[in-house]
């Protein structure tokens, strides 16, 4: 064992210790975190236009704080944009995150001095929960890469902009930084094809033992490495031992990746935004993500049917349950107050707070009231996939509402990698697996309103094509697994009908 191997087991046991202390405490922990949000709030333009001084308990910020998405807070974001001080937090935030907006462009979300650390800790702290559970440490005398964006930054009045993923690289700790691929010139590399064919040139002969990154560009690395040497990812890389995702669900990745790898290779999941880090994966016995519960973000969630309502009821940590669908509430150390993220979760746990993703807020289909969301067809997806034998590299779910002839259906575009030796019975098992899981969708299909869903395939790259040609191919943009329109579906159209 490596001196460095060794120091990783004793540091991992250390923070582990750490880490079962708060979470074994979750109500106490949240507290302290609101408190402190709160008294820094106060010297805020924010906390002054919302009485921060007057609010002594929670039921207080409850009042006097809105919930919020980026269009209502984008005034104050506005004002530290352009330079002023102590707008949402005291003094200036550090950086900018830029991701791409929906309804103004891009948007920008604060990183501050007290907020950087929860990005830049989580997932080293998720890699030292792997340690202390499993005991294997000599994957970190090996060569690591992560798939991100540009670490390339602009300047604007003190403030650094950039991608989340670029701007943490600054980060990355000196006793990482000579087993961490690839360069800092490839990593610059804004061409995404380009970028991918400079990855698999620096790293295919290296000894890889960790590579992390959005598992559909991971997956789109793998085919390039297997393209150039003809090796599984296994035969390259016999001492991968973990990957490393975050952004989207892994599983229905997970058949083509091993068959990529030529086995399987432990994994971490994340959850890491723009907004904050808020879940890792720490253990790879238990189901979900450890909630970050100390980690400056205070939260506050709303049962996702009811979110649409006048005044739907409000949950702390304290009173969530698992097995419901919530809609996340965030206020953080950056400055983001009661900031509906727009993510969907679902607790696997409460002892501990542990979740996972189950979809986006605005990613949904319910063009009948059916209200089907990512989870529900994640899950058709990959029970049929098993059971059919099938190998998918993408897809995506669109409604259609006036077919040409008979009644209306959900279309299921799909990029697949082994296809089904019969779709017509693959389309019926993914139908009725989703009516076991969302009894409006089983309404409607025995009210004989929606017909059995229907399969269109997409060429190979169809999805990259499709990406690419509107701007988001590479680095943390994703394919949404649900839309409540057809502008996805359109824009496939052409790629098929291009092909």
């Amino acid at each position: 064992m490596s001196l460095k191997s060794f120091a990783a087991k004793l540091f991992a046991k250390y923070i582990s210790h750490q880490i079962e202390g708060w979470s074994s405490r979750p109500v106490e922990t949240q507290l302290k975190v609101f408190s402190m949000l709160i008294q820094e709030g106060r010297k805020t333009k924010f906390g002054k236009d919302h009485q921060f001084d007057a609010i002594k308990e929670y039921t207080n910020f409850f009042d006097k704080v809105p919930i919020q998405d980026y269009e209502e807070l984008k005034p104050y974001i506005d004002r530290v944009v352009g330079g002023e001080k102590d707008v949402l937090w005291p003094g200036k935030p550090l950086y900018f995150a830029k991701t791409s907006g929906t309804t103004s462009g891009s948007k920008f979300i604060p990183l501050t001095k007290d907020s950087l650390p929860n990005h830049t800790n989580a997932a080293r702290n998720a890699i030292l929960k792997y340690i202390a559970e499993t005991g294997h440490s000599s994957f970190v005398d090996g060569k690591m890469i992560f798939l991100q964006g540009s670490p390339e930054l602009e300047e604007k009045n003190g403030i650094h902009f950039g991608r989340l993923s670029g701007i943490v690289a600054h980060f990355v700790p000196n006793y990482l930084q000579k087993n961490r691929l690839p360069s800092w010139e490839t990593n610059a590399l804004e061409d995404w094809d380009q970028k991918i064919k400079s990855i698999v040139e620096e790293t295919y002969d290296q000894d890889m033992t960790i590579i992390s990154g959005i598992p559909s560009w991971v997956q789109t690395y793998f085919e390039k490495l297997h393209q150039k040497t003809g090796k599984t990812i296994s035969e390259m890389f016999p001492n991968l031992q973990l990957f490393i995702y975050g952004g989207v669900n892994y599983e229905p990745y997970r058949s083509k990746f091993e068959n990529l790898i030529g086995g399987s290779v432990d994994s971490i999941e994340l959850y890491p935004a723009s907004e904050g880090f808020f879940a890792f994966q720490d253990s790879q016995k238990e189901d979900g993500m450890l909630l970050q519960l100390d980690s400056g973000m205070f939260y506050e969630f709303i049962k996702a049917d009811e979110f649409f309502d006048e005044r739907p009821k409000i949950h702390t940590i304290g009173e969530v349950e698992a097995g419901v669908n919530y809609v996340m509430l965030v206020s953080t150390n950056a400055g983001l107050w009661r900031y509906n993220v727009g993510d969907t979760v679902m607790f696997t746990s409460t002892r501990p707070y542990r979740l996972k993703v189950s979809g986006r807020i605005k990613h949904f289909t319910s063009a009948f009231g059916e209200h089907v969301i990512a989870q529900e067809v994640e899950q058709s997806i990959i029970t049929a996939s098993e059971e059919f034998d099938v190998q998918i590299n993408e897809f995506t779910v669109a409604p259609q509402i006036n077919p040409e002839e008979g009644l209306p259906y959900h279309e299921w575009f799909i990029e697949f990698e082994k296809t089904p030796k019969d779709y017509k019975a693959f389309a019926r098992r993914i139908d009725n697996l989703l009516q076991e899981q969302n009894s409006y969708y089983k309404d409607l299909k025995k009210g004989n309103m929606l017909k059995t869903l229907v399969i269109t395939e997409v060429p190979k790259n169809g999805f990259q094509n499709y990406m690419k040609s509107v701007g988001k191919l590479g680095g943390q943009n994703k394919v949404p697994r649900l839309s409540n329109d057809r502008k996805i579906a359109d824009e496939l159209e052409k790629q098929i009908k291009s092909n």
